[in-house]
């Protein structure tokens, strides 16, 4: 291990001790993060951040394969459609999660630029983790049933998930080398596909394990005795193994140092956080700083005029000048406008899968085994691969390009689907073949870039917040899909099984995808430049791609911040 730090995330300010200036200090150190060698410490650095996606997404995407159990085992003596879930507690026990992660997001983005990275990492993990034990060992009574219990833990969850989207993304951001920023940050979001396709090998894997007793019953309104006893187990073991990764990624969380940035441009307090780091990593509560050394620094004005206070006036003032407003309208816009088809897709993976023939079967085995495996051919066709796709052409092709071309793409998709639905209905490779491509640019395209900007482009004081409002827009984008295109899909029929307005729904897609390629012209290409150029708090240097888009965004070179020459000379 690092002495102040831990071996996933270095502690880049330990060689600069012995340097008393704050301003050369904070100079030295950026520089060594920004040009560092890619090495086996950022691995494991994604990996501990990555964990954490893996984790949102298997419990996210757990619920979708999981209601068809509770529905065995909670509504099996149900008057109408007896084993099913209704539709309106599927909808509410989902959407509860995206209220929840709303308030995540913004709470966890607002408390670690208030109080730190470090002192929030981990605390997200321990909300997940108590959130699903608690789920999966839920059961109703009299007082209560079993959709308020899983309502209100999911919402307890979806908070520790939000929180997972700001530390997850601005954490490996500030401490990234420049070149393989974007990478990084896109392996992180990746795990959210290996997240999903954990969610579905697991519920294949206890589907085979019950296999005998589920084969007893012909169908979910038949399942009873050990076959719903078989059902009840199976659900809490699929939600119940999400806490798994989450307890293997905690003690790295909780160990992490702060973040360099965090350290200098907000704490202010360079020797303390050293010392705390290193106290904390040899079993002590807290390290004991030269108090002379700490107290010059801390009240060195060449530092004070490089870093700006946070304030809730300096935040006003700041994104109410139009070249930064508009940088996190952009962000949150284009999130909003991906979510929303995003997620209103996602509700229709039963219609696809019943076009390739995995839905339904003969008893209740064939039934949980073919939407299982249906599930993992989906995920491996067209979402892992476009995560993937994202890693490895982020820091060449830049990510606005990225994000451009796959709204443009989206939107194409999205009308010809509406357009000819009628028809594609009766092809069922020509409608699969469409859906796979839609997922392949979601994820070649705005679902990772909309997470990967907001992390760099905004001053270190407002990185977390301004994520975090901007994730949080994107979750108000798929509550609206799950609570008004859910039901929109269905207007109309018949029988539960129709989607007469479905595509009418793939149209108004089509048009929330092209307002995201507007949205995402207010954002700066990212691509290979510092976060301190990025953010306005110093020039660029003679290596970066500075583009004119981007002294648009900036200004003319960010706020009038003295140089390093400005400040010695002061």
């Amino acid at each position: 291990m690092a002495p102040n730090g831990n071996s996933a995330f270095s502690d880049y300010g330990q060689d600069f001790s012995h340097i008393t200036d704050p301003v050369e200090r904070r100079r030295l150190a950026l520089a060594r993060i920004d040009k560092a060698r890619f090495g086996w410490h950022h691995v494991r650095a994604v990996v501990v951040a990555g964990v954490g996606f893996f984790t949102d997404s298997y419990d996210i995407f757990a619920i979708n394969l999981a209601v068809s159990m509770l529905g065995v085992v909670f509504w099996r003596d149900a008057k109408s459609n007896p084993g099913k879930m209704p539709s309106s507690v599927d909808t509410a026990i989902k959407v509860s999660t995206s209220g929840g992660t709303v308030i995540g997001q913004l709470f966890f983005g607002w408390l670690a630029d208030r109080i730190g990275r470090k002192r929030m990492y981990g605390i997200e993990l321990i909300i997940i983790i108590m959130a699903t034990l608690a789920q999966a060992l839920a059961s109703e009574s009299r007082a209560i049933s079993i959709t308020g219990l899983l309502i209100f833990w999911r919402v307890v969850m979806g908070i520790g998930i939000g929180g997972d989207y700001p530390l997850s993304s601005v954490i490996t951001s500030e401490f990234a080398t420049t070149k393989w920023r974007g990478a990084m940050m896109a392996a992180v979001f990746a795990m959210q596909g290996f997240g999903q396709l954990g969610a579905a090998i697991i519920a294949l894997i206890v589907t085979v394990g019950f296999k005998e007793s589920l084969m007893a019953a012909k169908g979910v309104g038949h399942c009873t005795g050990d076959c719903q006893l078989a059902v009840d187990k199976m659900w809490r073991v699929i939600i119940g193994f999400g806490a798994v990764p989450a307890c293997l990624a905690l003690y790295y969380r909780l160990t992490i140092p702060e973040t360099p940035r965090y350290t200098f441009d907000v704490a202010r307090d360079v020797v303390k956080a050293g010392e705390d780091i290193r106290a904390y990593m040899n079993g002590q509560s807290e390290g004991n700083p030269d108090e002379i050394q700490r107290i010059t620094i801390m009240h060195n004005d060449s530092f004070e005029l490089l870093t700006r206070k946070a304030s809730w006036g300096d935040f006003w003032r700041h994104y109410l000048k139009w070249r930064y407003g508009k940088v996190l309208l952009g962000t949150a816009g284009s999130w909003f406008f991906l979510d929303v088809a995003f997620y209103g897709l996602g509700l229709n993976n039963s219609i696809i899968l019943g076009a390739i023939g995995w839905t339904g079967g003969n008893n209740v085995y064939e039934t949980f085994y073919r939407n299982a495996v249906g599930n993992l051919i989906l995920i491996v066709a067209g979402a892992i691969p476009g995560y993937w796709m994202t890693v490895a052409t982020v820091d060449k092709l830049g990510r606005k390009p990225i994000q451009i071309t796959g709204f443009v793409i989206l939107t194409i998709i999205f009308i010809i689907i509406g357009s000819a639905y009628k028809s594609l209905k009766h092809s069922h490779n020509g409608l699969l073949g469409l859906y796979v491509l839609a997922q392949f640019f979601f994820n070649f395209g705005p679902n990772p870039t909309t997470f990967i900007v907001p992390g760099e482009c905004f001053p270190t004081r407002y990185r977390s917040t301004s994520h975090g409002i901007s994730a949080a827009s994107g979750k108000i984008g798929a509550i609206i899909a799950q609570c008004v295109f859910g039901p929109l899909v269905h207007r109309g029929a018949k029988n539960p099984s129709d989607s007469p307005w479905l595509n009418h729904v793939m149209q108004i897609f089509a048009l929330f995808m092209l307002c995201g390629c507007f949205t995402s012209l207010l954002i700066p290409e990212t691509k290979r430049k510092t976060l301190e150029y990025l953010s306005g708090d110093e020039p660029a240097s003679p290596n970066s791609e500075v583009t004119q888009d981007e002294e648009a965004v900036n200004g003319t070179g960010g706020p009038k911040v003295p140089t390093m020459a400005a400040v010695q000379g002061s």
